[in-house]
């Protein structure tokens, strides 16, 4: 959400926002909406202005007729102020509707484009493996090595569902150890999430109005949180945190559940794109300052990218275009593993930042200097999703023999060097 004001002084600013992010949002709807909201205040403000003043008149006639008179006039005025209240409501019900929807704008640092098709490499890491022989995929790895059970997933929890086993879950665990060891180096505070969580923190994180396809419901209203940034962003609702505690810095671990609504036909095999997994995510609230964003969201990468190095996996970095940002996103980076399977990168990791879009949605500010009272800017990152990272992990790490390499760095969890 963005400010009312800036808005009315910026409006084709937010129309190139929202064509670039390729968004379909008529900022005139919403002008035409605050027009009418700030219409009806003043008029609401002047009829109650009326009848307090009215109030005091009559307590002091003492004429009966000029008294009764005067109440009945108070009635009228009443009853019109009461129509003007019930028609601002429903304005503000609009308003609110469409203050929801406008897209924050993207930095002037984004590329242009209309999706993932268009992001633009910004680096690559590693030496890919070379292979004598073809490599194997990873649903035919893990199959042969009893790293996991499809078939009795699909059973048990329908489309998408799947059951890690033996070294499976220790690569898992492991990869979640060691997230977990460079973001504490880094002063980051640990938390465990709740994954059910009310619709406040998803209206205020973005993931809802729009999104709620790609959400899982409960029968009392609250939602499953498809990343742990959702309640991360809620511990601070509708607080004024301290100024000098900032930057807060949390690593966040939960499970993840997601529809996966709009992605039919794309990647039904596998541990590529799947109904719930878990995720260790950074999350920074920092002072409302573009430097200090930018600083964070650079920070934030370099954790991901340390984690990706200590692992020897291959990536890439994109920046992505705007067709391939969110509503609320300034700025993303992903990061892509390489998988040798499908001879392509595939992504693994989304760093992002949001300026105060999600703060203002969520009342979390903090007193500046001269003890004004400003929203927070957020940021976020994932530092490992699991079993995703399984993919490139155990493809880069195959041998001949059907056999797979434990990188060296994750040895210490599970024991051994190799799975076979």
């Amino acid at each position: 959400m963005l400010d009312i004001k800036f808005i009315r002084e910026n409006k084709a600013i937010i129309k190139e926002a929202a064509r670039k992010k390729l968004l379909d949002f008529d900022v005139e709807a919403l002008l035409e909406a605050d027009n009418q909201r700030l219409k009806l205040v003043g008029e609401v403000e002047k009829l109650r202005a009326r009848q307090n003043e009215a109030s005091h008149r009559i307590a002091k006639v003492k004429d009966e007729a000029e008294r009764d008179e005067l109440i009945e006039q108070m009635k009228d005025v009443k009853t019109l102020r009461e129509g003007k209240e019930e028609e601002l409501k429903q304005v503000l019900e609009t308003w609110k509707s469409l203050l929801l929807k406008v897209p924050n704008i993207p930095d002037i640092s984004v590329p242009e484009g209309k999706d993932d098709s268009e992001n633009q490499q910004i680096k690559i890491w590693g030496d890919r493996p070379k292979f004598e022989f073809a490599p194997r995929g990873h649903v035919e790895l893990m199959t042969n090595l009893k790293l996991a059970d499809f078939e009795r997933g699909v059973k048990v929890a329908g489309f998408r569902g799947y059951f890690l086993k033996n070294e499976a879950v220790l690569l898992s665990m492991a990869a979640w150890q060691h997230a977990m060891k460079i973001a504490l180096e880094g002063g980051f505070v640990p938390l465990l999430t709740p994954v059910l969580d009310r619709p406040e923190n998803f209206m205020g994180t973005g993931y809802l109005p729009d999104g709620e396809e790609d959400l899982y419901k409960t029968q009392d209203g609250d939602y499953l949180a498809g990343t742990a940034e959702v309640p991360t962003m809620g511990y601070h609702f509708d607080e004024i945190v301290p100024a000098d505690r900032l930057p807060y810095k949390f690593i966040a671990f939960s499970p993840c559940y997601r529809r996966e609504a709009g992605s039919h036909g794309k990647d039904t095999q596998g541990l590529i794109r799947v109904h719930e997994f878990y995720k260790v995510e950074q999350v920074v609230l920092c002072e409302a300052s573009h430097e200090e964003s930018v600083n964070w969201h650079e920070k934030l990468l370099a954790n991901a990218e340390r984690f990706m190095q200590d692992l020897k996996i291959p990536y890439r970095v994109v920046v992505n275009c705007t067709g391939d940002l969110g509503q609320g996103q300034v700025k993303k980076y992903d990061i892509e593993a390489w998988v040798p399977s499908e001879g392509k990168f595939r992504e693994t990791h989304s760093i992002s930042y949001f300026h105060d879009f999600q703060a203002r949605r969520l009342n979390t500010r903090y007193r500046d200097s001269e003890g004004k009272l400003r929203f927070v800017h957020s940021l976020n990152g994932t530092l490992v999703a699991s079993p995703r990272i399984l993919v490139s992990l155990l493809e880069n790490y195959q041998q001949a023999d059907g056999s797979v390499v434990v990188p060296e760095v994750l040895r210490p969890y599970l024991g051994k060097d190799v799975i076979k």
